[in-house]
């Protein structure tokens, strides 16, 4: 059986002042591709489907457009599950059209899903909260799915029936373990799909995109889960969350987070997007390779020597990219300047003035406090080389004693101390 496994689509996100909703177009059209060109059995969207818990109708479309065309017409069965960034019941708002269409959405950790036949024989036969068996017409086994999307505390302890005061690690690993025990045996094919943290308890924390509006809560004062938690008999652990490419444990078996299907934030600068293909037997363990995305704009990070440099680099960098830009400059950056810098690169995203001698990284160079008994052109010179590391201009300048209605001290004797 084979599964393709992705995870963080982010629809609707921004860069930004930018939308990304065309890349997003591209990069999914590129993963429908795979699927049909692998020859996929099962899709698995572990979570993180929408960037924001109300997103707009081009991001809603565009979700359920691209779900209904993975399924092949209803050949395909495919599964997604609520991340962070997701409001639960709105992925499961579609459910009952949805199902008809062999698609399983699921919100909530507690979610039973409901059973269905399709016309071409796929169908769900067996469901419980968290748990649902899928059968596939090609095959004469079954595939067994442990369902557990993101939920907060007060909802992960409400569906596992304990207490503020236990840990919700040692609840869940039970609940899992009691799920295939009831549901799951070697003679099928056994998969947990969920969206936390998960490492193999050796080695250091993967870390969350440092741009997370909405970080996962500790679970239970925690921290990350174990792939030791995971019960014997489940052979691919099939994560969400983490944006970037990683395995992060190998045994007993493979838990894989694909990542993001695009660089959402200049912390991802340069990381190459993936879709995990997983191919699995009854108790067999599982042979899984990623395969890179290839549409997407990249992200990049540039420091230029000065201003000249930086506008001679930009017009040498494909439009199609984002560019976070800083320019070693002596001076504040002018308006004229600002809007050349826009010229030359239609994808500037954060453009930082860095002044010469003043590195961002120096040790022990903290601002001091004002000093309230200074004239106040005086502290507004001050706190502008404090927010932004170099001094004002003329322009600024004038334009601030126009808005205080002139100033009693000298302009060019502030700026020559």
């Amino acid at each position: 059986m084979r599964i393709l496994h992705t995870s963080d689509w982010h629809l609707g996100k921004r860069l930004g002042q930018f939308s990304r909703l065309q890349e997003q177009r591209v990069v999914l059209a590129e993963m429908i591709r795979h699927v049909n060109e692998v020859q996929a059995d099962v899709v698995i969207i572990s979570g993180d489907l929408w960037d924001a818990f109300n997103p707009s109708a081009d991001a809603s479309e565009l979700l359920y457009c691209t779900l209904k065309e993975l399924t092949g017409k209803g050949q395909r069965l495919v599964v997604a599950i609520a991340g962070n960034h997701d409001a639960p019941e709105r992925v499961e708002a579609p459910e009952m059209l949805a199902r008809e269409c062999g698609i399983l959405l699921c919100g909530y950790p507690f979610t039973r899903p409901s059973s269905f036949h399709l016309a071409g024989g796929a169908a769900i036969t067996v469901t419980a909260p968290g748990f649902a068996e899928l059968i596939i017409p090609r095959y004469n086994y079954p595939l067994r799915l442990l369902l557990t999307p993101y939920a907060n505390e007060y909802r992960m302890r409400q569906f596992l029936g304990i207490n503020a005061t236990d840990g919700l690690r040692d609840a869940l690993q039970k609940h899992w373990q009691m799920t295939v025990d009831k549901y799951c045996s070697s003679r099928g094919v056994n998969v947990l799909v969920s969206h936390l943290f998960m490492t193999d308890g050796k080695i250091v924390r993967p870390e969350e995109p440092l741009d997370e509006a909405r970080p996962i809560v500790t679970v239970g004062g925690a921290g990350e889960m174990f792939a030791s938690m995971v019960p014997a008999g489940v052979q691919y652990v099939a994560m969400g969350h983490l944006h970037r490419h990683i395995i992060t444990a190998t045994d007993p078996i493979p838990v894989v987070y694909p990542g993001s299907i695009l660089q959402y934030s200049f912390s991802e600068a340069g990381q190459p997007k993936y879709v995990e293909v997983v191919d699995i037997e009854p108790g067999k363990p599982a042979q899984h390779k990623a395969i890179e995305l290839k549409g997407i704009w990249p992200l990049i990070k540039y420091r230029a020597e000065s201003t000249e440099a930086a506008i001679q680099w930009l017009l040498c960098q494909p439009k199609e990219a984002y560019v976070e830009l800083t320019i070693l400059t002596p001076d504040f950056l002018s308006a004229e300047y600002v809007k050349a810098v826009h010229s030359a690169h239609p994808g500037v995203v954060q453009l930082i003035p860095l002044r010469e001698h003043i590195s961002s990284d120096e040790p022990g160079r903290h601002p001091l406090l004002p000093d309230p008994g200074k004239e106040i052109t005086q502290l507004f010179v001050e706190y502008f080389e404090s927010r932004y590391g170099v001094m004002p201009d003329k322009d600024t300048m004038a334009l601030f004693e126009e808005v205080i209605g002139g100033s009693t001290t000298d302009e060019n004797e502030i700026l020559s101390d």
